[in-house]
């Protein structure tokens, strides 16, 4: 039997469906063996008393992107990467955004090009689409799902971005034909322009006003649409960043009549809430995104989602804008709200801080964690044949968590470029003490040990919606319809 290059001993080994003490064998960057008495390793690693996860997959990310107004984020490939693999993710999955005029080709050459040399964890890419002319939708499209981008995302709201109807319809279409996914930022623009206008012109203009623009109505009547619509192609979607019960409801009760339809939330909405806000000056900016925060009660409601399975994936939605005149105050040092970059930070927390008050409160199971952690998304994202679990065959990506650990969370400790945290001073109980990614030890003993560009791109398959029968609607049933056939 050939030496392993890497062996982990002693520790409990998590999978979304199964919990069993093993040790791990590696060789060659994959797992070749689970179980006791190995043979020999070039090199061991003691997890006794931890847990041995498959390393996370960040799949709702920020990273090194122009928003729609130009604002760069802070975080690069390198300090977005290095801060993810720190938080126990092992592959990450941020956008390659398309904006007025762009080719696709262009921008993911451009993409490409950014993440290849910096990132020290594996990626891919999911496509922003902003402008569906007839050649992004018959041939760029097309070419982008052959070459691995499997999973696309589209606006209803920001003006510079966002599709209307019959847009979405042509993109829902194509991601039909090809077997993509569409991810769907769904927020009601006219209703939260209207909102806006009347708040500024009545003087209600500070940072914290950005929680009442956004209408939790607005929220819900975007995904009724869009799930409307996805269903009467009978398409894969996935709503991302839910903030709402009444939205949560609507994606539950899709599901529960056959929809191909997915949920996300972010631990935005699980752990802070619009009352933080209310801060002197400029430092409410800290906590504008869009949806916004909500209250209380409804940090009670996602928990519940999370919990009863409405939300499928569980992302930090890292969209690093700094606290100065790069970032959240780039129109100057006291904008109104509607001219404030949106978006948080949270790459690097966004599992300490599931593990901490999901798992070690009694809230979520261990398997739950990982299957919010890496396993869900790994097959709602076409990467299962690779990641997302501790199997045999698979990618050697494996986040050893020590559920002893215990940190404060503190924008000084955190590897981002940013100079915030909206979780700053938050206790939290278990850490990932070493993450592992194709077999190569990334993080120990809290220092780095790779080199930029050690992460490679991992191309996707298409989504499999095995389980979900979806209903053909009837003007497209051609057994009904006359006998017309529109090719979907």
């Amino acid at each position: 039997m050939n030496k392993l290059d890497l062996k982990i001993t002693g520790g409990t080994v998590v999978n979304s469906d199964e919990t069993f003490r093993a040790d791990v064998g590696i060789r060659d960057g994959v797992i070749v063996a689970l179980g006791k008495e190995l043979g020999d390793a070039t090199r061991s690693i003691d997890a006794s008393g931890k847990y041995v996860l498959p390393g996370g997959i960040e799949a709702h990310c920020h990273i090194e992107q122009e928003s729609s107004s130009g604002i760069m984020t802070a975080d690069d490939y390198y300090s977005g990467s290095v801060s993810a693999a720190f938080g126990g993710n092992t592959c990450l999955v941020p956008f390659a955004a398309q904006h007025r005029g762009q080719k696709l080709a262009d921008v993911l050459t451009t993409y490409h090009g950014r993440a290849a040399p910096k990132s020290v964890i594996d990626y891919s890419f999911h496509l922003i689409i902003s402008d569906p002319t007839d050649d992004v939708l018959r041939r760029e499209l097309p070419e982008a799902i052959e070459a691995g981008i499997s999973s696309f995302k589209v606006y209803m709201t920001y003006d510079k971005l966002l599709v209307d109807d019959e847009q979405m319809l042509d993109i829902l279409a194509v991601a039909k034909r090809h077997g993509a996914l569409t991810m769907i930022h769904a927020e009601n623009n006219a209703m939260i322009k209207w909102m806006s206008h009347r708040l500024v012109d009545g003087g209600y203009d500070a940072p914290k006003h950005h929680a009442l623009s956004h209408p939790r109505s607005a929220e819900s009547e975007a995904i009724n649409r869009a799930v409307t619509l996805a269903g009467f192609l009978d398409t894969p979607i996935l709503i991302v960043h839910v903030s709402t019960e009444a939205g949560a409801r609507i994606i539950a009760k899709a599901r529960y009549d056959g929809h191909k339809v997915f949920g996300e939330t972010c631990p935005q909405y699980m752990f802070l809430n619009a009352e933080q806000m209310d801060l002197p000056g400029m430092e409410g900016a800290q906590l504008c995104c869009s949806p916004p925060l909500r209250d209380r009660a409804s940090q009670e409601e996602i928990w519940r989602c999370l919990q009863n399975g409405t939300f499928q994936v569980y992302s930090s939605d890292h969209a690093p804008y700094r606290l100065d005149d790069t970032g959240k105050l780039r129109a100057g040092p006291t904008p109104p709200f509607t001219r404030i970059a949106n978006g948080l930070p949270g790459i690097e927390l966004r599992l300490p801080l599931l593990f901490s008050e999901g798992v070690m409160k009694g809230r979520i199971s261990l398997n739950h964690f990982a299957a919010l952690a890496a396993g869900n998304v790994s097959k709602i994202y076409g990467m299962d044949h690779r990641k997302g679990s501790v199997t045999e065959g698979k990618d050697a990506d494996i986040a050893i968590w020590d559920p002893e650990l215990t940190r404060i969370a503190r924008a000084a400790d955190l590897h981002d470029n940013m100079n915030y945290t909206p979780y700053e001073g938050m206790p939290l109980r278990g850490w990932p003490s070493v993450v592992i990614g194709r077999g190569n030890v990334i993080i120990e003993n809290d220092q780095l040990k790779v080199a930029r560009g050690n992460g490679e791109f991992v191309p996707r398959r298409t989504i499999d919606c095995t389980g979900m029968p979806g209903r053909v609607a009837p003007e497209l049933n051609p057994a009904i319809n006359f006998g017309v056939d529109l090719d979907l």
